[in-house]
């Protein structure tokens, strides 16, 4: 496991590593003196097609989720062709993913819009020195290939001999447009899952994060677009759960598996597919969050203490911060109710863990109102057993 930048590294875009990708961008402009050519325009899309067929189906299905099996050279290949569109090194690529998904949408998210900003989850987060670093106890199972570990070594080697295999290919038209083009084409394509996959479209599932759905971004990736539904059940080598979700990807799996190439491509249970499940413990906590942020503990607690004595709210708050006065609080006025938690739930997806959701959510707020009201410490001969239990007046 390599060590973590200092803190003061945080947001420090300008560095070495993040020059090759700065200059790629750069050398983008460079067709303005080669010109663009059909040979060259045609090596591009087909470049970005393949690479980015590399990133999905190898980064992404494989390495990150291990949503299918495949044998030692075809997973050499994956990982060979991935890391020709210059996203770093597969194990680079795979242990920030899986941090990703530990912590969507929270604060130790390496790409989150909610916290990052926009700029910060497209393209911030792989210029920040704080990122450069690859945890490989979090890859520790491909880790030990000598020839993956290889590639993270020598990160720079495939798209190097990609690139000059499009100069000779097609000429300084082929470099530009054929290489640069497309690699600059398969960058903000891929970063748009982390950025706007995570702000437009639509949430079929209750995932505890912001992950949606975007038929576009589906079309531009092969199928990771459906983004919503991967976190809902990241292990499936199948990302559009229904037959009218274009999964570009999967059906280039299906056909690999015809072909005995790859195997073992799972799928979402039928209970996930017609959102069924039950939620996972981690899952309805952040999913509770996010409902309970919904309300404003800090205007209820004020409510509280503009309305009751200091005794009353020093009990009221031992009571919420315990949990041993939440049966009192539908006689507050001032406090929402488990009815106004069941409303503002509508507008999150259904689930079978509604009711579970509610009351962990009508829970995490009150006890958030607790926080926010006095409290002052007693000796035990001045501790009132059961005090917490009553309306204060």
């Amino acid at each position: 496991m390599t060590s973590q930048p200092a803190s003061a590294d945080r947001g420090d875009i300008a560095h070495p590593a993040a020059l090759p990708f700065l200059l790629i961008h750069l050398g983008c402009l460079g067709a303005i003196w080669s010109g663009v050519t059909w040979p060259a325009v045609i090596l591009g899309l087909g470049l970005y097609g393949l690479r980015m067929f590399g990133i999905t189906a190898g980064y992404h299905r494989y390495f990150s989720h291990r949503a299918f099996k495949t044998g030692r050279v075809f997973q050499f290949v994956l990982a060979f062709l991935a890391q020709s569109a210059g996203q770093k090194s597969v194990l680079w690529w795979a242990a920030h993913h899986r941090r990703h998904h530990l912590h969507s949408d929270t604060e130790h998210d390496p790409h989150s819009p909610a916290h990052g900003g926009f700029f910060g989850s497209h393209i911030g987060w792989v210029l920040d020195r704080l990122n450069d670093a690859t945890d490989l106890v979090k890859v520790e199972d491909f880790a030990g290939y000598a020839e993956l570990r290889w590639l993270h070594r020598y990160e720079a080697v495939p798209p190097i001999l990609l690139a000059g295999l499009c100069l000779l290919v097609a000429g300084w038209p082929g470099l530009v447009v054929g290489f640069c083009w497309s690699t600059v084409a398969v960058y903000h394509a891929t970063f748009c899952i982390n950025s706007l996959a995570h702000v437009h479209g639509r949430r079929r599932y209750i995932t505890g994060d912001d992950s949606r759905n975007n038929a576009l971004l589906a079309v531009a990736t092969l199928g990771e677009g459906w983004h919503n539904n991967h976190h809902a059940y990241p292990a499936s080598a199948r990302q559009g759960f229904h037959w009218w979700q274009l999964d570009l990807t999967y059906y280039a799996l299906k056909a690999l598996a015809a072909l005995g190439v790859v195997s073992d491509l799972k799928t979402p249970p039928a209970a996930v597919v017609r959102n069924e499940h039950r939620l996972s413990g981690r899952v309805l906590r952040r999913a509770a969050e996010q409902l309970a942020a919904r309300f404003d503990a800090e205007a209820t607690a004020q409510a509280l203490r503009g309305a009751h004595s200091l005794v009353a709210l020093k009990q009221l708050g031992q009571g919420l911060r315990s949990g041993e006065a939440l049966g009192v609080v539908g006689q507050l006025s001032d406090v929402p109710t488990r009815a106004d938690f069941a409303a503002a739930a509508k507008a999150f997806a259904p689930t079978a863990s509604a009711d579970d959701l509610i009351d962990l959510a009508h829970g995490i707020f009150l006890r958030a109102v607790g926080d926010r009201l006095p409290t002052a410490p007693q000796r035990p001969s001045e501790a009132q057993p059961k005090a917490c239990a009553t309306v204060p007046g």
